[in-house]
């Protein structure tokens, strides 16, 4: 008989071998094996075989003891779970690996450390079972990594202790709940040549909250990843837009520790503190970050699906490394003809926000748990507060209706298994377990973008779906109102052609909060609260107003790209004075004015002396969205341009600043929202490529009405764009538009309440509708009954 083989090096390893080493080696081997030539640099290692795994427990006894300990078992009784699964694992420790396997393992050692020219290469060991990482199932980190690994008396503890981590209590009460028998599963222990980690992190090659497939997120640390996945760090996060290949948004994280190799065997890695210069600069480059990105798309491509990885960068070589590919086990398997919306209804008291893990909400009572040892006492239904979780929790993860963390970010462990259970959670929230009190009752809602809130007291909520497999594409097109950057790429799943609206107002508030000026003035800034808020607002910026320019192009980039190659038409920024006065630093540069919603705003502030440099600073960032992202899908339009002259001076200034109307195909549209655009119509078609109707302000400039303070008038009926003057003016202009080869589409909020007036504007043959995306389906249907009345 053929001497069985229990150790396989990479370089004979393909994906076919998953039923032999797993998915972890048998991906580890693939790709070391065939993309090595393309560029991909995969760290050399060889792994123990199923066959070895199964020829050990069957020759020690293991096997008998193992089904005798886990005969009665109830993985809802937590303690019982977790005792019966310490005497499995105490066991498989305790026992010799026979002395063939032994002898295999030593001996592939020596020869990695041969082929690396070193006596006791540092090694990760790390656990790879036979069906980890299958398409309906992560395992997640539920099997055992042990890192810095030197020597062989090490290496053989490691190899035992990572076939035990098969019985974690996690891991067994995962087994059973996916229906996986126990001992129909084998682990195969991969051996791979350790990076010393400059820097790390894990990346996939769809957006892990929405399923976005044209994007590449990868999350960076200082050291090695561990300190991700334990959530200790929050990363920097860098998303890579596949189509123009680039780095489309940059947010950094809070790097405070780092994991370094540590000589002690007992203690092979240990935390340490990062210096405060390197914590706000980002750990790895924008050169690093496009590397990474074009190696996960290649790995995606040769898999044919998409992809969950691990990356290092060694201090020493300064090169980069793929330690772990993996199929992505949530997102790419999700139904996206239907369409899933979690709404609150009604909003209470808010006790704290963090990052949100999916889009659903939750409510329970909260329970606090600090050591894991307590887990026994959290029942079905709580929601778990924490400061971080480890594949420990896992048993009562999967039975919480909400999970709130004070560290970690969306790749951390915490995320990823509450992403694959569908159960809302907030991570990287920094003071849950100190502002939620154990027993109160609280509502955890990730249905509102990237930042998630806990609120008060039990709320109500519903759940809409809807199935989009077989709705039609009308004639006219259906277009979307799109303000914040971190929804584009899940609302990019509504039918849709385009954003016919999208706000800079939002970006302004949420991600820059400081005034342009304010920005552009540091220096000279008087006001000593905004001074200390803007230096920890722009932490890692020497020039502020670079900042003001990142964030706002970083914010439009996020939305272009969800829609690309479709339209995406950005209004330049249309504040009131008053609203401008409440960002940071601002009252210093606004009037005050009895009437904002009629003064100092729209094409006005463009182009006067004071406000002048802050637009400049605007069109840098839509050129660059253009032009250096290569989002060409990018129109601009200009908001409440009172006359032919003020479009004209706005046109200047933006051809001024690289935004020439024609040149790279830009496209400049007018916002057709006072009186005097669709009198003059046929002059503004002269200077503008479209219009955009802005019907809230067209009904009060028609009307007479303050829309901020005409309360009794909305009352009486009379503020409403169905009225017979408004209707006149709109349908003159479209009119207009048509007569002078000119599109016009409308984005204010009436065929979004009424869908009568929708369908008007079909029939007076608009080109395009723009609605808020909880109205598009709807609306869509009645825009769809209408065309086909009107072909009758």
């Amino acid at each position: 008989m053929a001497k069985t083989k229990f150790v396989r090096f990479f370089d004979e390893l393909g994906i076919k071998d998953v039923p032999s080493v797993g998915g972890k080696n048998a991906s580890l081997g693939e790709m070391y094996r065939t993309l090595s030539k393309s560029g991909v640099r995969v760290p050399n290692g060889f792994a123990t075989t199923a066959e070895a795994y199964h020829n050990f427990l069957k020759d020690s006894g293991l096997k008998k003891q193992i089904k005798e300990i886990l005969s009665d078992l109830n993985t809802k009784n937590v303690k019982r779970l977790t005792d019966k699964a310490k005497a499995v694992r105490d066991l498989i420790v305790a026992t010799p690996l026979p002395q063939a396997l032994e002898k295999d393992v030593l001996a592939s050692y020596k020869k990695l450390c041969a082929s690396y020219k070193t006596k006791d290469l540092p090694v990760a060991v790390r656990s790879s079972a036979t069906a980890e990482d299958l398409p309906d199932a992560s395992f997640a980190g539920q099997q055992d990594t042990y890192l810095n690994i030197r020597g062989e008396k090490e290496l053989l503890l490691a190899v035992r202790r990572c076939i035990a981590s098969l019985f974690t209590a996690r891991a067994i009460s995962y087994r059973v709940d996916k229906g996986f028998d126990h001992f129909a599963i084998a682990l195969s222990v991969g051996v791979q040549k350790m990076i010393h980690s400059q820097a790390s992190g894990v990346m996939f090659s769809i957006d892990t909250e929405s399923g976005f497939k044209d994007v590449v997120l990868i999350n960076s640390i200082y050291g090695l990843g561990e300190n991700i996945v334990q959530g200790k760090v929050n990363p920097d996060e860098f998303y890579f837009f596949k189509p123009t290949g680039t780095i489309i948004s940059r947010s950094l994280g809070n790097k405070q520790i780092r994991m370094i190799y540590n000589r002690d065997p007992k203690n092979p890695v240990k935390d340490v503190k990062v210096s405060p210069a390197d914590q706000v600069k980002y750990s790895i480059t924008d050169a690093q970050v496009t590397q990474l990105a074009k190696w996960a798309m290649a790995i995606e491509k040769h898999y044919k699906k998409a992809m969950d990885m691990e990356w290092a960068l060694d201090e020493k070589d300064h090169k980069l490394y793929i330690i772990q590919a993996r199929p992505e086990t949530v997102q790419s398997q999700k139904d996206v003809s239907v369409l899933e919306q979690y709404k609150l209804g009604k909003k209470g008291n808010l006790i704290l926000t963090g990052q949100s893990v999916g889009n659903k909400i939750g409510a329970g009572v909260a329970h606090k748990i600090i050591d894991v040892k307590e887990i026994t006492r959290f029942k079905p239904g709580q929601v778990l507060v924490t400061d971080m979780t480890d594949p420990d929790w896992e048993p009562i993860m999967k039975i919480a209706s909400a999970i709130v963390t004070d560290k970690g970010g969306r790749t951390c462990h915490a995320a990823i298994v509450s992403r694959e259970l569908g159960i809302p959670c907030i991570v990287g929230s920094n003071n849950a377990t100190s502002k939620i009190k154990p027993g109160q009752k609280v509502t955890v809602s990730c249905a509102e973008g990237d930042q998630g809130y806990v609120y008060d007291g039990i709320l109500p909520f519903k759940v809409e779906k809807t199935n989009i497999k077989n709705l039609k594409k009308p004639k006219t097109k259906i277009m979307m109102n799109v303000a914040e950057p971190e929804l584009a790429f899940a609302t990019s799943f509504i039918p849709n052609d385009g954003v016919g609206l999208a706000r800079l107002e939002f970006i302004i508030n949420n991600s820059i909060k400081a005034h342009p000026l304010a920005l552009l003035g540091f220096n000279a800034l008087k006001d000593a609260k905004a001074k200390k808020q803007i230096e920890e607002l722009t932490k890692g910026y020497k020039n502020k107003s670079q900042f003001f320019v990142d964030k706002l192009a970083e914010g439009v980039a996020m939305i272009a790209a969800a829609f690309y190659p479709k339209d995406v038409i950005v209004r330049l920024s249309d504040f009131k004075s008053n609203e401008y006065a409440n960002l940071i630093g601002g009252q210093a540069f606004e009037p005050v004015e009895s009437n904002p919603m009629i003064g100092y705003r729209g094409a006005n502030r463009y182009y006067s002396d004071k406000f002048l440099p802050a637009f400049k600073l605007e069109c840098q960032a839509l050129k660059r969205v253009r032009d250096e992202f290569g989002l060409k899908n990018v129109k601009i339009m200009v908001p409440f341009c009172r006359t032919v002259d003020e479009g004209k001076r706005v046109l200047d200034i933006m051809a001024q600043n690289g935004l020439k109307r024609g040149v790279n195909g830009l496209q400049v549209y007018v916002m057709a929202e006072i009186p005097s655009n669709i009198i003059l119509a046929e002059d503004f078609a002269q200077i503008f490529d479209g219009f955009s109707i802005g019907s809230n302000d067209l009904t009060q400039l028609t009307l007479g009405i303050d829309r901020d303070s005409g309360d009794n008038l909305k009352v009486a009926g009379i503020s409403n764009e169905k009225n017979l003057a408004v209707k006149t003016l709109i349908h003159y202009l479209i009119t207009v538009a048509k007569r002078t080869g000119r599109k016009v589409g409308i984005c204010g909020q009436a065929p979004s309440d009424f869908p009568d007036f929708a369908e008007l504007l079909v029939e007076w043959g608009i080109d395009s509708i723009s609605l808020i995306p909880d109205t598009v389906v709807k609306t869509t249907m009645a825009v769809l009954a209408k065309e086909k009345k009107m072909r009758r």
